[in-house]
């Protein structure tokens, strides 16, 4: 039997209570805070001042926007429109596409899409590269606010320490899934279920890296495949540059359970180098251009096959590599 779509798994409602009763209070007192300091941020950012000025000022807009998130939750649920999920699905578009705007206003980024004919009508597996802290904003900048795209979501069960997307995430479809489970029938079961009665504007997301790309973490991957003995994808996994090797189990779930859906590859450039706060603090986000690339595989291109299938998610993912070395290498160009 497949767990319910949302949430957690195997989660409790003492344990979900006792986590926010922990986070939301933190969040709370952050926020006033950041807005205490957010004045002489404005001030200092406005005069020139270095990234650290405008660390502190986005770190208010982003708090700000985690409270009328969950005001607007606490809103819906006083008004017996918890389940409603056209009403979350929009706020949670609202919710990522002004955090978006916003730190694009303060730290001066631009966003460039290729491949609108990709995000046409029909349902959806979408598949995106991760790279940093950041793209998690931009399946809703890019799908949702400019296609009308409505996803759901395989996400790590730590972005539950988020109050807003623990609280909205949790009445929306989408699997908080534990990293390094496994991907056990649980986690599968969970994975499944997402792609069940998807329609011709929706779509179910997966990053298929697991994590962000560092360099460390593409030496573990190779490790791990090795391990495996699975020979013939090592190689094709150190053929890889800037993306780790896909795992499969996930993704080929969901392709099992969409049989309808079509595969839709989301590759991106501009954000890497940025994985954690240290990255931000160096200064390197400012000015980004963030690229974009789109490309749809019909259904009846997709094989079958269980082998057949994982060539072609790795042949997928060679092409989001190679998408990726020539991005950068016009980028040096230029």
């Amino acid at each position: 039997m497949e767990p319910a779509v949302g949430g957690e798994l195997g989660e409790g409602g003492l344990r979900r209570w006792s986590r926010r009763a922990l986070t939301i209070p933190a969040y709370a007192v952050a926020w006033s805070l950041a807005l205490a300091l957010a004045p002489f941020a404005l001030v200092a950012a406005a005069l020139g001042a270095g990234i650290h000025a405008r660390l502190a000022l986005f770190a208010a807009v982003f708090l700000s926007y985690e409270m009328a998130g969950l005001s607007a939750s606490l809103w819906l649920w006083l008004s017996a429109r918890s389940r409603d999920e056209a009403a979350h699905a929009r706020l949670q578009r609202w919710w990522a596409c002004e955090l978006f705007r916003a730190a694009a206003r303060i730290f001066a980024l631009e966003l460039e899409v290729d491949g609108e004919a990709a995000a046409a009508p029909g349902p959806l597996v979408v598949l995106i590269r991760h790279s940093s802290l950041a793209d998690t904003l931009l399946p809703e900048v890019v799908l949702g606010e400019r296609y009308g795209r409505r996803l759901r979501y395989v996400l790590k069960r730590e972005l539950l320490l988020d109050p807003c997307l623990d609280v909205v995430g949790q009445r929306l479809r989408c699997a908080f899934i534990r990293r390094g489970s496994g991907e056990g029938e649980l986690e599968l079961g969970a994975i499944r279920a997402l792609a069940r009665e998807l329609g011709p504007r929706d779509g179910v997301l997966i990053y298929p890296e697991g994590t962000r790309f560092t360099p460390a973490k593409r030496v573990r991957a190779l490790e791990r495949l090795a391990a495996s003995g699975r020979a013939e994808r090592v190689t094709r996994a150190r053929a890889l540059r800037h993306v780790l090797p896909p795992r499969t189990s996930g993704p080929l779930a969901l392709l099992d359970a969409a049989a309808g859906a079509d595969a839709l590859v989301f590759a991106h450039t501009g954000l890497e180098g940025l994985a954690t706060l240290r990255d931000l603090l160096a200064g390197g986000i400012l000015g980004r251009r963030i690229r974009v690339k789109l490309w749809r595989t019909p259904r009846s291109v997709i094989p079958a096959e269980h082998d057949a299938r994982v060539r072609w998610l790795d042949a997928e993912w060679a092409r989001v590599d190679d998408w990726i070395e020539s991005a950068l290498g016009a980028k040096g160009e230029a």
